[in-house]
């Protein structure tokens, strides 16, 4: 039997560093052909399913899922050969190999499988090899000879250390515990022996100790390359933000109106996509709000783009996302429509490749849905501004002279102060309020 071929974590695009294994398809023993979707990894920016590229049959899964895997380390060996099954490690005598095969079964022999602390290990050809002297191992039932008698089952405590030696574990279940934070000593093991498998770790993370007042939550993915884009830019560009209410009863009329006509009968239409649209002509007035600050070996420079990669920051259970609609202002209202609702769709379940989420040029967020006035938002990296926009509520407004109840929103724009001055965007977002005003307004400036 040849080599197995190692499959080695690709950057999936966009100088990605890491990724972690969200789902393996594939488990050893199984056959693979090339382009066949083996896992579903996370990176910082979309859930990417990768293909293997090469066929066989699938040796050994090398990273467990839920751990954070860098750039280029190998992930999945496959026997392109495909005729020796799983691959079995050299150092291994048969009937532990055949043991190991069971999931979350720990051999007695098996290198990890004692404290981390314990003295200097001796190499051998797997694994860290044993300690010096004497080793440590739980007792097995029924060593003294006598046949012990048939308790009742009992319900699992929680682990006591016994001779200092830590609760059972194999090697990859103490990785993934110290990548969640999670503390063996504090896990109750349900496999064999009382060895702690994947589950348990992940069970014990998704429920904190009984009286616990405090829990640790890792900051890996989505969260991570969100935390250092918005500490990025909160501390690079100046930021400014400016705050305007208005009256959008005429626009709250014509979102109505929009979704009694058969162009949009297949279309969520909503406030956001009129928003979008009072946008779109606004930067088309003002090209500057369009642009991005960049600095380069012969000094700064603005970059104006004529072209709109919309973003529409979206609320997911991976955390904040921002999709891009692409060439916007090439798009009809009705298209407009469908291409926010399919990609906020896809962002929020996950399936936003990395390039709908990069070279955005100006950003919608909407807090409204969340029950919120308004907001200081936080300009998206290599863009000039960003638009938050407010719940719509009823309110005491004049109009024509005369007290009346109205629909009334808050509208807030955070600017690149380099980029933008106080009267451009202050133009800008008596633009886009004006726009919503008077929906007509669209279409006269468009």
């Amino acid at each position: 039997m040849s080599q197995p071929r190692l499959f080695k974590l690709p950057d999936v695009g966009e100088g990605l560093t890491e990724a972690e294994i969200v789902k393996w398809h594939v488990q050893p023993g199984d056959r693979v052909d090339i382009n066949q979707t083996i896992v579903e990894i996370e990176t910082a920016k979309a859930i990417v399913e990768l293909p293997c590229p090469f066929e066989g049959v699938v040796a050994e899964l090398l990273v467990t899922e839920g751990q954070t895997v860098d750039v280029g380390v190998p992930i999945i060996s496959v026997d392109a050969e495909g005729e020796g099954g799983v691959a079995t490690p050299v150092s291994e005598p048969p009937a532990q190999a055949a043991a190991l095969k069971e999931e979350g079964v720990p051999s007695v022999n098996e290198p990890g499988m004692v404290s981390p602390e314990q003295p200097k290990r001796q190499p051998v050809l797997v694994g860290y090899g044993v300690k010096e002297g004497a080793t440590k191992r739980r007792a097995r039932k029924g060593s003294n000879g006598a046949a012990a008698p048939a308790a009742a089952p009992v319900a699992p405590t929680r682990p006591q250390a016994v001779d200092n030696v830590l609760p059972l574990a194999k090697p990859p279940v103490r990785k993934m515990a110290k990548d969640l934070g999670v503390d063996l000593g504090t896990v109750v093991g349900t496999g064999p022996q009382g060895s702690i498998t994947r589950d348990d770790v992940l069970a014990a993370q998704a429920a904190p100790a009984e009286g616990a007042r405090e829990e640790r939550v890792p900051v890996k993915g989505v969260r991570k390359a969100t935390a250092a884009a918005m500490s990025g830019s909160a501390f690079t560009a100046p930021h400014v933000t400016e705050f305007l209410q208005v009256d959008v009863t005429r626009t709250m009329e014509t979102v109505r109106r929009l979704r009694e006509l058969p162009e949009f009968a297949e279309v969520k239409v909503s406030p956001l996509l009129l928003v979008a649209r009072a946008l779109l002509t606004a930067v088309a007035r003002n090209p500057m709000a369009n642009a991005t600050w960049a600095d380069g070996p012969s000094g700064a420079e603005i970059v104006v783009k004529h072209y709109v990669n919309l973003g529409i920051a979206a609320a997911t259970d991976r955390g904040l996302i921002v999709p891009k609609v692409k060439n916007a202002q090439d798009l009809s209202l009705p298209a407009l429509a469908r291409a926010l609702n399919e990609l906020t769709a896809k962002a929020r379940a996950g399936k936003a490749s990395p390039a709908d989420l990069s070279d955005g040029t100006i950003t919608i967020t909407n807090v409204g849905v969340f029950g919120v006035d308004t907001g200081t938002p936080i300009i998206t990296p290599g863009e000039a501004a960003i638009l938050a926009f407010g719940q719509i509520r009823d309110m005491p407004w004049v109009y024509e002279g005369e007290l009346a109840i109205r629909k009334v929103t808050t509208l807030s724009l955070s600017f690149d102060h380099r980029i933008i001055d106080g009267e451009l965007g202050s133009r800008v977002l008596r633009d886009v309020g004006d726009m919503l005003e008077d929906p007509l307004r669209m279409l006269a400036w468009g």
